[in-house]
């Protein structure tokens, strides 16, 4: 048996789970909490819009199954959707900021006992820090910071050319630096 063969005859797990509800329910419990986790951890820790891209993230799945070609785990499938889910979320918040002509100006107060002891304390900092920023600059940091994606990839995922995705990575670096500080910011 050839290797081409041997694929062939591996069963493509995702038809096998829509295959009936007993399977789809034993996939699903199966993939559901890594893909929310690849989600909470690029939204802010932010669970209803977790929430909501995880379902939107299963509801595509689901319809366009004849696109999963069964050449790699399908929550590696799952979390390419996921990611498509988090860039159109994210383009949809810019697009929300701007229709309002400005951007949120917040100043992050920092306690001293938050830089004092790490862990949890500082943890809620650095959310808090990366959900003060525009949602533009949020998905730029979430894709190349935590996806290791590159600055042109991200940039085709938020719809911007590769000079404009690295203008906007540079100003979102500077401006969570400058949330963790707790200084205003003013993009």
């Amino acid at each position: 048996m050839t290797i081409r063969a041997s694929a062939l005859a591996e069963p493509n797990e995702l038809q096998a789970a829509l295959a009936d509800d007993a399977a789809f329910e034993a996939w699903y419990r199966r993939t559901l909490p890594r893909v929310y986790s690849y989600v909470m951890s690029r939204c802010g820790s932010d669970r209803d819009v977790a929430e909501e891209l995880t379902q939107l993230t299963f509801i595509a799945a689901v319809e366009q199954r004849w696109r999963f070609d069964a050449r790699s785990d399908s929550v590696t499938w799952l979390c390419g959707i996921a990611r498509h889910k988090l860039a159109d979320h994210y383009r949809a918040l810019e697009r929300a900021e701007r229709r309002q002509m400005r951007m949120e100006v917040r100043q992050i107060e920092l306690e001293r006992e938050a830089r004092t002891q790490p862990g949890l304390a500082d943890q809620a900092v650095i959310e808090e820090a990366f959900r003060s920023l525009p949602a533009a600059q949020r998905a730029m940091l979430a894709f190349v910071a935590q996806d290791g994606l590159s600055v042109a990839e991200a940039g085709r995922l938020l719809g911007k050319s590769t000079g404009a995705a690295q203008s906007l990575l540079h100003r979102a670096r500077e401006s969570f630096r400058r949330a963790y500080r707790g200084e205003l910011l003013h993009d």
